[in-house]
């Protein structure tokens, strides 16, 4: 059996110490899920408790760059790869990791991120949970 989106963003946050990883089925859709969780510059920014906007600068096939802002000020150039029920951007503070796949007719959902730490592979953990507890929520309440 190979590794689906939400096994392989498993994987992932395995290898970032101090990266926190929320998990919940949804009960929708996955093109309905997908539909706000991979629009960048709509969606996305709505369910992200601490995103103000993102806007996407360049694509090219599923590789994209694109600039976030947050509500706290900051801002951040990302980079890395968007395609259907994947996402993982980052940029030299912030990681952005989002997975989802079908579950008979359902959604399992699974989302990281936080601040990273400059040159390691690692995240600040203060606040992680909550702010991906509350993002998920707030998924949860835009699709069903």
């Amino acid at each position: 059996m190979g590794l689906d989106d939400v096994r392989r963003l498993r994987v992932m946050v395995a290898g970032v110490r101090g990266a926190q990883l929320v998990e919940r089925v949804l009960p929708a859709p996955l093109p309905r899920v997908w539909r706000v969780m991979g629009d960048l510059e709509g969606g996305f920014g709505e369910f992200q408790p601490d995103m103000r906007s993102v806007r996407v600068l360049r694509r090219d096939g599923d590789r994209v760059e694109a600039v976030a802002r947050s509500r706290y000020g900051p801002r951040a150039h990302l980079r890395g790869v968007l395609r259907p029920g994947w996402c993982w951007l980052q940029s030299r503070f912030l990681i952005i990791g989002m997975a989802a796949v079908d579950e008979d007719g359902q959604t399992r959902v699974a989302l990281t991120g936080g601040v990273r730490v400059p040159g390691r592979a690692a995240l600040v953990p203060f606040g992680a949970r909550r702010e991906l507890e509350e993002a998920m929520t707030r998924l949860t309440a835009r699709v069903i």
